[in-house]
């Protein structure tokens, strides 16, 4: 006959199953509170700390700013080879994608979203890969993002309308909904910094759950998807909708 274990013994092995529990459970809040948190990587005596985000954003800027030479230092009107084809295929591809939202005026403000969206893309999808925490898990990077985004909006609508224009709107159709206008500038970049920011610490916390449960297989695929395909919609996602904002406030 099976010996089954005593009353004690099985209260001892409940304590040692919840006390195992407890231990993983505390692990993985520290792993989830280390990648929220900032690290300063180095001081400057005027500036202060150096956060890593920011740290990590100067080698994106370096290394597109070196790749950028690398791929134009050899163009050809009469000419032009593979790589020039197909740089010059994206960039009609990214402004007509935005001319088809904000209309003309995207040759003016296409380079910029343009750039945001470079920028974003090798963030989410270029840092993780080389084992860099990227930055817009950095809610102080999202919230500088969607500020720039802000301003972007506000001066599409002043340049297009005047500054008598754009004042005016903000009582439209009524006076007493000022408030609520003058709210949705606030609304604007806060949704866009919070829509970036907690997607990329989603798909992180997701990401860690099913590394805590099914440690083997399930990462992998479920990696792939995170780091690339959600940090490049993710990238698309935030261009798009200030796009679409401007288009709004120049109308």
């Amino acid at each position: 006959m099976p010996e089954f274990p005593s009353r004690t013994g099985r209260r001892t092995i409940k304590k040692n199953l919840s006390t195992k529990e407890e231990s993983n459970t505390e692990n993985l809040t520290e792993t989830l509170m280390e990648e929220l948190s900032c690290e300063t990587v180095f001081s400057l005596p005027v500036v202060g700390g150096i956060s890593e985000s920011v740290v990590v954003t100067w080698i994106i800027m370096a290394v597109l700013v070196v790749v950028s030479l690398l791929l134009t230092r050899n163009l050809s009107v009469e000419n032009p080879g593979k790589v020039q084809l197909m740089l010059e295929s994206g960039i009609s591809w990214a402004q007509d994608f935005f001319e088809g939202i904000i209309g003309k005026e995207a040759k003016r403000y296409g380079p910029y979203l343009i750039t945001v969206l470079i920028y974003l893309a090798a963030a989410n999808t270029l840092a993780p890969l080389f084992g860099f925490k990227p930055p817009t898990k950095d809610l102080n990077v999202t919230a500088a993002l969607a500020i720039m985004s802000m301003c972007l909006i506000e001066f599409s609508g002043i340049r297009k309308n005047g500054v008598k224009h754009w004042v005016k709107h903000f009582a439209e159709p009524v006076p007493v909904v000022a408030p609520i206008t003058v709210l949705e500038i606030v609304i604007r970049p806060l949704s866009l910094c919070m829509r970036l920011f907690g997607n990329m610490l989603a798909g992180f916390v997701v990401l860690e759950l099913l590394k805590f449960f099914v440690p083997l297989i399930v990462p992998i695929p479920v990696s792939f998807y995170f780091d690339i395909f959600d940090g490049l919609l993710q990238a698309y996602v935030f261009v798009f909708l200030t796009a679409l904002f401007m288009t709004e406030e120049m109308e």
